[in-house]
């Protein structure tokens, strides 16, 4: 990517200009977006996303040196996979368990916080989080039922649980995006109401299975709809991968209409940005990420509201940085709260959604009071 390509651009002003709804430029100044303030940005986040990986694996219950962790990824790195014949104990539980685990956090992570930097581009609302439209309830309400009548089990050898988790947030999709388009145009304004009163729907029903469920069944849908990772085959975590990096890259590739957007649609479409396929674009691309999300680590909050709010305090409000910077740092923070969660109390584990309320709640409030003091967000 050149200079001029993030840098200076004749067709519209400066992206660093824009002023984000009730955000100001850090220190009252506009930092220029260089090729060079990009790669470097997000060098410095990916060597600490790589140093912060490592670090959880070396942590659980049982303790393994930093010294085995490089050995075990290297020696699977030079096969070619990973392989566990002919190693011993800690490496079977680091490729095993922790590796899967702790990939899965950072791209469970790293799309919420993507995702949330899209969407509140996209409202025009600093609260915006991918739960907002609905789809997350969906998606959590399908999970529900499929243990409610008990066929969470296997297909083809598979969990079938986040299949139906799955279904469930399509379904979502279809019903928010049919009550938000009118006349060819997607309404934010309905498209915010539709999903708050699709999420009370589904919330209503969700209680409803839990209070008919069986002691059991009831307590596996509160751990689901709290948010657990567990260990995923990596056939599993191969093609979440592949699904949520496809999403990432098109919310990237959308960085300069984000940033356009952010001045209000009239501006936009002024500026030549085609607004309804834009934001159909983000929308359908926001909502897939979230529903692929939750339907494998159920409904885990915080993260794709604090993270992108922390962010752009230290980078700026350009989509060029902000969306891979969040995605990275919001990788960082789920891997480190899911090790919180399975250390914390071992052996027993907590659910990583209530390490992230506890963790994103105190920081938000945070947030709130610098801003509400006068301070730059």
């Amino acid at each position: 990517m050149s200079d001029s390509q993030l840098g200076t651009q004749t067709s519209h002003p400066p992206v660093e200009a824009l002023r984000y709804p009730g955000v100001e430029p850090v220190g009252g100044a506009i930092a220029f977006l260089s090729a060079g303030r990009w790669l470097t940005s997000l060098s410095v986040l990916g060597f600490l996303s790589v140093l912060i990986g490592v670090g959880c694996l070396t942590v659980g219950a049982e303790s393994i040196g930093f010294a085995t962790v490089l050995h075990a990824l290297g020696l699977a790195l030079q096969e070619g996979g990973v392989k566990v014949e002919g190693v011993g104990v800690s490496e079977v539980i680091l490729l095993q368990v922790r590796l899967p685990r702790v990939v899965l956090a950072f791209l469970v992570g790293g799309s919420l916080a993507t995702v949330g930097v899209a969407l509140q581009a996209l409202l025009r609302n600093p609260l915006a989080e991918p739960y907002v439209l609905g789809i997350s309830s969906g998606a959590a309400f399908g999970a529900t039922l499929g243990i409610l009548l008990g066929i969470g089990g296997t297909v083809m050898g598979f969990s079938a649980l986040p299949l139906w988790a799955f279904v469930g947030g399509l379904l979502s999709i279809l019903v928010v995006y049919r009550i938000s388009i009118t006349y060819r145009m997607l309404s934010v304004h309905t498209l915010l109401l539709a999903g708050v009163i699709l999420n009370a729907l589904f919330s209503a029903l969700i209680m409803f299975a839990v209070s008919i469920a069986d002691p059991t069944r009831a307590f596996k849908m509160m751990m689901w709809l709290m948010g657990t990772l567990v260990s995923p085959e990596y056939s599993t975590l191969l093609g979440l991968g592949l699904f949520l990096g496809v999403g990432g890259v098109l919310l990237f590739w959308l960085a300069r209409p984000l940033n356009i957007l952010t001045m209000g649609e009239e501006t936009a479409r002024a500026l030549g940005v085609e607004i309804e396929r834009v934001k159909k674009l983000i929308f359908v691309v926001a909502a897939l990420m979230t529903g692929a999300v939750v339907s494998i680590a159920g409904l885990i909050g915080f993260v794709g509201m604090v993270v992108p709010h922390t962010v752009r305090m230290v980078v700026g409000a350009d989509h060029r940085l902000l969306l891979p910077a969040s995605a990275l740092v919001g990788g960082m923070f789920l891997m480190i709260a899911d090790t919180v969660a399975r250390t914390v109390l071992a052996p027993t584990e907590l659910p990583v959604g209530v390490v992230t309320a506890l963790i994103g709640g105190p920081v938000f409030i945070y947030l709130l009071v610098k801003r509400r003091a006068g301070v730059a967000l």
